[in-house]
């Protein structure tokens, strides 16, 4: 029997939750198990139901999906929980705060439902998704304004190795674990191994906060 992957839903318009529930349950892995229509009912339900991933939109009342995030998944949150934050809005302080609320994926709304179900798929994992169209307007953004997040950009414990510094390269584009094996000539195993020894490195929790700082490096800036 295949894994089901539970998902709660905050969205305070019912017909966007609609949508993404006909979208994640035409899945045979994927069981909606809430809806929340505000922020502070969605960090209830989470907390109460735990389940796999959260889907949270941006805007919201009560409490937003950035401060969901934090909430949820932030650095004091206790057994934090996988947030993807999904939205019509791709504004760069919607993205960075919710890199920095801890959220494991930022997809747009209009990006489809392939997307969609791989990013939940993908947090279920421990992996991360963010729209590659995001990624690109956020590094195009950096460069010209030259915004930095609230903490100083840290560097590794150790220095990064030539092939680990290409795959955090292609992370930063919003390049798969599977892209970025193929494109590197690599199998999957080793690109899940690079990741993982850079995350160490770093002393970080996951891949999205890596993006975050290659960002600030301005490494994917590079081909």
């Amino acid at each position: 029997m295949a894994v089901s992957i539970t998902v709660l839903l905050a969205d305070d318009q019912a017909m966007i939750r609609d949508c993404l529930r006909l979208i994640l349950e035409d899945q045979p892995d994927i069981r909606v198990i809430a809806e929340a229509a505000d922020g502070a009912e969605a960090v209830a339900l989470a907390r109460r139901l735990r389940p796999d991933v959260c889907l949270v939109d941006v805007q919201m009342p009560r409490l937003d999906g950035i401060e969901v995030t934090g909430a949820l998944a932030g650095p004091g949150a206790r057994d934090p929980l996988r947030v993807i934050v999904v939205t019509t809005f791709d504004l760069d302080e919607y993205v960075y705060g919710a890199l920095r609320g801890g959220a494991t994926g930022f997809v747009l709304k209009d990006a489809g439902p392939d997307l969609l179900v791989e990013a939940v798929r993908a947090a279920h994992k421990g992996d991360s998704l963010i729209s590659p169209q995001i990624t690109l307007r956020l590094l195009r953004h950096l460069a010209a304004t030259g915004v930095t997040m609230d903490e100083p950009v840290r560097a590794p414990s150790q220095p990064l190795s030539e092939r680990e510094t290409e795959v955090v390269r292609a992370v930063a584009r919003g390049r798969t674990n599977q892209e970025i094996a193929a494109e590197l000539c690599i199998s999957l195993s080793t690109v899940k191994g690079h990741v993982t020894a850079v995350l160490a490195k770093l002393g970080m929790r996951n891949r999205v906060e890596l993006v975050a700082w290659a960002w600030e490096r301005r490494l994917a800036e590079h081909s």
